[in-house]
């Protein structure tokens, strides 16, 4: 009987701990090195506790919106803030156990501590080494910092730490107009601070739609936000009993405390990757293929430390492909242009496939877009933000679309499943769907899109 592969994995989040399950169900002796907790950043400080603090806020958004629909008498609804953060909290680190139980019943040995590479084959945390006959790191990525706005957990906070508040803050300063950014000024005004969002570029998330960006730029300012474009933030110092935002005209904002959300860096430095011969971007990140293959023979990598595309399915997604090559398995290359990816701010914005900023660069396609305030499903619950984009091949097939929308993430899948399937705006307009419902619109996209 011969040896079972021994695969050692630097990093418990989405793409160590998938990576982990395929290796033992094709029956390789697998080791997961972990140093905060398994899951990650993703389940204990990044992704699992922002979209459940998110979801408490979407809560008290719909509360706030009811009168419209004719509900009275609610009176005051107000957030704990302090029992929110507990209960997330508490979610994320069951969650982790959660991963931890599942991992050790299917035979992965569990190692608390930091790895360090001592070669393409072996890691070392503290006085103990493991040797590899494949390695993955899956480190991840933390948040970025500038040198004169430094969090202290207190009053200017990094993502990580604005779960130990225990009040709602009077005025949050937002710094960062990205997907975090955004998505924390959202949540944070629908629990009832007062927020100002500092963004450096024209817009608010400069990475997406641009339609869709007018949209949540017009949602947050019409609620009472205070969105600064064009405002790049110089530094951030702590008062008597705030912070002041130092911009780079020389402006100030005053808040109570200050979220600084300004981008990530890998978790990548003083690891040994660059002595296993293991190549690394200028900004750190970890060169890999789309088989998740560094340049160093027999080590792969996964998540957010490899800069492909910072979300949790695909992190998963790297490290379950990581696993089918190196044990020979049927694999095919990662397909970013199949990745549905959503922006949990209110409303939400979900994509996938081609974007409008492709078609504006020359990409040949049929663009069709309604809004939601068209919808009877829409009318009925008081939904007036919002709209479904579909673009379409000169032939018809379904390339890519953008949903804006209450539960945007939800309704993405259908137009994920159309790209991955290549099919065809009439294929998607002859599907019933159901009256009435928000997906129907989808329906009457793919119709208006009928050559």
């Amino acid at each position: 009987m011969s040896a079972k592969t021994r695969i050692v994995i630097v990093g418990g989040g989405p793409g160590g701990y998938e990576a982990a399950l395929v290796a033992t169900q094709l029956g390789a002796e697998v080791t997961v090195i972990e140093e905060n907790g398994l899951g990650g950043a993703a389940v204990l400080t990044d992704v699992v506790p922002s979209k459940t603090l998110i979801a408490t806020a979407d809560i008290l958004a719909t509360v706030g919106d009811s009168r419209e629909l004719g509900i009275r008498g609610l009176g005051r609804v107000r957030a704990d803030l302090g029992a929110v953060n507990r209960r997330v909290k508490g979610l994320a680190l069951a969650q982790s156990n959660d991963i931890r139980q599942r991992l050790e019943n299917e035979g992965v040995r569990v190692v608390e501590g930091r790895g360090v590479l001592e070669g393409p084959s072996r890691v070392r945390v503290g006085a103990h080494t493991f040797e590899a006959d494949t390695l993955m790191v899956s480190t991840g990525a933390g948040p970025r910092e500038l040198p004169d706005a430094r969090p202290d957990g207190e009053r200017v906070l990094n993502w990580t730490q604005v779960y130990d508040l225990e009040e709602l803050p009077e005025k949050l300063i937002v710094v960062g107009s990205g997907v975090t950014g955004a998505e924390f000024a959202s949540a944070y005004h629908a629990l009832g601070a007062q927020v100002s969002l500092v963004s450096s570029r024209d817009r608010v998330l400069p990475g997406e739609d641009a339609d869709a960006a007018e949209v949540l730029e017009q949602v947050f300012r019409r609620g009472g936000m205070e969105v600064l474009s064009r405002s790049r933030a110089q530094g951030v110092k702590r008062t008597d009993d705030g912070v002041v935002v130092t911009l780079a005209d020389g402006r100030t904002v005053e808040g109570s405390h200050c979220l600084m959300a300004v981008g990530a860096v890998p978790n990548t430095s003083g690891i040994g990757l660059e002595s296993a011969g293991v190549t690394l971007t200028a900004s750190g990140h970890i060169e890999v293929d789309r088989v998740s293959r560094t340049t160093a023979r027999g080590v792969y990598a996964a998540g957010d430390c490899t800069g492909v595309f910072p979300l949790a399915s695909v992190a998963a997604m790297q490290g379950r492909k990581a696993m089918w090559h190196s044990l020979g398995d049927a694999v095919s290359p990662l397909e970013l242009r199949l990745v549905s990816s959503n922006v949990f701010t209110s409303p939400e914005i979900a994509t996938v496939g081609v974007t409008q900023a492709q078609v504006d660069a020359g990409l040949e396609a049929n663009v069709m877009k309604l809004p939601l305030a068209t919808n009877p499903r829409a009318k009925m619950q008081g939904i007036h933000d919002g709209f479904i984009k579909l673009f379409a091949s000169p032939s018809g097939r379904v390339l890519g679309g953008t949903v804006v929308a209450p539960r945007a993430s939800e309704l993405i899948h259908p137009v994920t499943l159309a790209v991955s399937t290549r099919l065809t705006v009439d294929e998607v307009a002859s599907a019933f769907t159901v009256y009435p419902s928000i997906s129907g619109s989808l329906a009457e996209v793919a119709r208006q899109l009928h050559s």
